[in-house]
């Protein structure tokens, strides 16, 4: 497998404190096993990405920095609020449009909703949007959830998920 070879601990160069961390912890919690999440392939990834993070020599505030940054972009959320502006959004539908910026805002008829403005949470953890999700939004706006505990389960009306 390519992605054991990438892990391997005994490459010439030496690895940063921090792959060797990442490496114990992810070996701690099986995910450095062939039969582990995606055959070991999720842990290769993160330590690909870690090297490259080392290697960058970060440290203190420009390496929280760095993550947080990283975190939001890798996930989709924008950097600063969302202005609602013509050029925000992509016609996704018959008079329905999709914000570029953040793809759970939508404008109807021209009224913007955030269809992720309530994530609905049963007691075992597990989390579902439904259309009681959409919350109206008001420019400039920057993207929350809120988590609303819900103790009777999910309703027919919604989708559930890793959120």
């Amino acid at each position: 497998m390519s992605w054991l070879k990438r892990l391997n601990p005994r490459r010439k160069k030496s690895e940063s404190s921090l792959v060797k961390y990442a490496m114990h912890e992810l070996r701690a919690v099986g995910l450095l096993d062939g039969d582990s999440d995606y055959g070991g392939m999720l842990a290769a990834a993160v330590i690909d990405l870690l090297r490259v993070f080392s290697a960058q020599g970060h440290s203190g505030f420009s390496a929280v920095r760095t993550v947080q940054l990283f975190e939001r972009l890798a996930m989709f959320k924008p950097l600063s609020p969302l202005t609602g502006a013509d050029d925000e959004w992509n016609e996704v539908g018959d008079g329905v449009y999709q914000n570029k910026r953040c793809s759970h805002v939508f404008k109807r008829d021209g009224v913007a909703y955030d269809a992720r403005g309530k994530i609905f949470q049963r007691p075992d953890g597990v989390a579902y949007v439904s259309r009681a999700s959409q919350v109206p939004v008001t420019f400039p706006y920057m993207p929350k959830s809120e988590i609303v505990p819900v103790q009777n389960g999910a309703s027919e009306d919604c989708t559930l998920g890793g959120l």
